[in-house]
């Protein structure tokens, strides 16, 4: 360790940054979702669809970058996926009109996805190689938390641009916001506040999808945490349609639930340095991130937008339990060497599974099948959390080398 005292939080700080610029690019089209199907005509169907495109192409982001940014080094993997991502995310200000907008849309948020998924193998690997076994899920809350915090702020930031210029204006200051980072990273992505890795890689190390456990891994975090994405997708067109809320006083519910997420990230990363650090199977907080995450099947009982969202907030705050834990438990069931390929195949895989039941989740709106909606969402995590403890119960011992323990 190279850092010492705040030196050594400094590039979780600017991952932080990182992800919270991903979440702003990527939230911005859910936040404006109301005027964008208005203007263009998409219906909730082909909106999830489009939304669907991005998250085929960030699950086969994750562990491409995952892997590669174990290869070529955080500095430079950051740097080329950073620069794609923005360039992405000011083309959307681009797409026509009439046929071809979905065709038009659907492609940026491809490109947007791709270069988005080196954000949290990048957040992921910076935190294992620049703080000691002790704090390093706090380091993992701290470059993830970027991502809920951009939620929270996406409303305030876009609604207004929107309102002022246009839904289309919003992606070019998404877009700047990108490059700005980019001369941030260049400045921090070395010695002291970043440790040089201590070698190379001879080979870019690939991950084998028949191992146990990357499944457990699948589990834990991709069905565990897989509330995030019905919630964040849609949960501007169910308070729209159910409690008829505007698109311009979205903004001020839509930063609710992510608010539970980065609570969450900071609860949970206390909660696994204490008393996972030293454990191959949490079991206990894996069986207590399903209990809470029950009451989100109950959502549609209620009768108040207010009441709706603090439910909504709530799940947020469990998924993030899952996303840490989960981490924490592959953490030491990988080679410290493939940490970011280990954060890249649980985002990809979380990816991958929205991307497979949001358009059904998306034509159930259409329908106003609210209620099937979230009892499917809150089975997934328990379905999920069966299956990492069948998959775990005779799991081998802690990989040698591991940067995790204790």
């Amino acid at each position: 360790m190279t850092g010492t005292g705040w030196r050594m939080w400094a590039a979780s700080v600017v991952m932080m940054v990182c992800s919270w610029l991903s979440y702003v690019d990527r939230q911005i089209f859910a936040t404006l979702s109301v005027v964008i199907l208005a203007d263009t005509g998409l219906s909730a169907e082909r909106y999830t669809e489009v939304v669907s495109a991005f998250s085929i192409a960030y699950m086969i982001g994750n562990p491409l970058w995952g892997s590669l940014l174990d290869y070529v080094g955080l500095r430079v993997g950051m740097l080329a996926a950073v620069a794609i991502w923005s360039l992405a995310s000011a083309s959307h200000a681009f797409v026509g009109h009439g046929a071809g907008v979905f065709l038009g849309l659907a492609a940026a948020r491809a490109l947007l996805g791709l270069g988005e998924g080196a954000t949290f193998p990048g957040g992921f690997r910076t935190a294992m190689d620049s703080l000691p076994p002790n704090r390093q899920s706090r380091g993992i809350a701290i470059s993830y938390s970027g991502g809920s915090l951009g939620a929270i702020v996406t409303p305030f930031l876009v609604i207004p641009i929107a309102a002022r210029f246009g839904w289309r204006a919003a992606f070019l200051v998404t877009g700047a916001l990108g490059l700005m980072w980019l001369a941030l990273w260049a400045t921090v992505a070395r010695p002291p506040y970043l440790p040089l890795p201590e070698r190379k890689p001879a080979k870019i190390v690939w991950p084998n999808f028949l191992e146990r456990r990357f499944w457990a891994l699948v589990c834990g975090y991709s069905l565990g945490a897989f509330a995030l994405g019905p919630i964040l997708y849609l949960s501007s067109l169910y308070l729209n349609r159910v409690f008829a809320v505007s698109q311009n006083d979205l903004k001020y519910y839509l930063w609710v639930p992510p608010a539970g997420w980065e609570v969450g990230y900071f609860f949970w990363g206390w909660a696994a340095d204490r008393y996972a650090s030293g454990k191959n199977r949490p079991v206990g907080m894996f069986v207590l991130l399903t209990i809470l995450e029950l009451p989100l099947a109950v959502v549609t009982w209620l009768n108040s937008p207010v009441l709706a969202v603090l439910v909504f907030f709530w799940s947020m705050f469990v998924a993030a339990g899952f996303i840490v834990v989960a981490l924490r438990a592959a953490a030491r069931a990988y080679p410290a060497g493939q940490m970011a390929m280990v954060a890249g195949l649980g985002a990809g895989t979380w990816s991958a599974l929205v991307a497979v039941l949001l358009p059904l989740l998306g034509r159930w709106f259409d329908q106003q099948r609210y209620t099937e909606t979230f009892l499917l969402v809150t089975l997934v995590p328990v379905i999920g959390t069966a299956l990492w403890v069948w998959l775990t119960r005779a799991s081998a011992p802690r990989v040698s080398g591991s940067r995790t323990a204790p």
